[in-house]
């Protein structure tokens, strides 16, 4: 067993400094430690699965670099710029890095633009960086939807080998369910969502009202029901013409409708 173990050849480069621009050249496999540049340009750099502790790479500018496989923890990029750049599975730990690169340095492919952002989504709840943290769970939420869709409906090799048969059916039960969470509160994410699913909600029991009670011929009828729709909902009133297999229905989507109003204040504060 020993003999299948040998060294990874990771160089470690402890309190190294970059005192000029630097055009074209190869530092993978690296392990900087307190690495420091300011106002430095890198172009065509090669950094892949390099890892990056404690630096300091302040008002740098970054263009078409490769940072695929690469770790930075706590690292301070305030300030620099990323333009073209790769980042495949490259993980963010504690790192101050602006949450533009959520808008121009996304991989290409939905599953790892989704570990992207996940990584990225956790770097900034680290910092206590709540806008960043939207911002990284949005671009978070789109990837999850269109990886989900893809892994049933595409015919790209890639999910077809990896998801046939009844893994491909699952994955349609996923997508499935994502959806409709994401019709009904957006995931946790969109009040709006929440809002427009309680206003949906006060017209089916206009509707179901104005067909009961009143006469479903006559507009004003589903005016009517639409004004008493909001005591019905929240247990105020209770018609007797109503059956109690229907009010409890109406008392079991308030409660549900209750947790999730909680859950997405909660989530929102948690971020602060």
């Amino acid at each position: 067993m020993l003999k299948a173990l040998s060294g990874s050849g990771k160089i470690k480069q402890e309190d190294c400094k970059f005192t000029a621009d630097v055009a074209g050249a190869a530092f993978a496999n690296q392990l900087f430690v307190r690495l420091v540049a300011k106002q430095q340009k890198f172009v065509r750099v090669d950094f892949r699965y390099s890892t990056f502790e404690a630096a300091y790479l302040r008002s740098c500018i970054f263009d078409s670099c490769d940072f695929t496989g690469c770790r930075f923890i706590a690292c301070n990029f305030h300030g620099s710029s990323f333009t073209g750049c790769k980042f495949e599975y490259a993980i963010f730990e504690r790192t101050d890095i602006s949450s533009d690169i959520l808008s121009t340095e996304c991989p290409g492919s939905e599953n790892l633009k989704l570990r992207f952002a996940r990584s990225l989504r956790m770097n900034y709840q680290q910092l206590g960086d709540a806008t960043s943290v939207n911002k990284a769970i949005g671009v978070e939420l789109a990837a999850t939807e269109a990886h989900l869709y893809k892994s049933w409906r595409s015919n790209e090799s890639y999910y077809r080998k990896k998801y046939s048969g009844i893994n491909r059916l699952r994955q349609w039960a996923n997508w499935a369910s994502f959806k409709v969470l994401d019709i009904i509160w957006g995931n946790g994410e969109r009040p709006l969502k929440l809002l427009r699913t309680v206003l949906a909600l006060f017209v089916g029991i206009a509707v179901v009202d104005a067909i009961v009670r009143r006469n479903p011929a006559v507009v004003t009828s589903y005016l009517e029901g639409l004004a008493t729709a909001p005591q019905i909902f929240l247990g105020i009133e209770a018609p007797s013409s109503y059956s109690g297999w229907y009010l409890s229905t109406i008392a079991l989507a308030r409660l549900i409708l209750f947790a999730l109003f909680m859950a997405i204040i909660v989530k929102r504060f948690n971020r602060r």
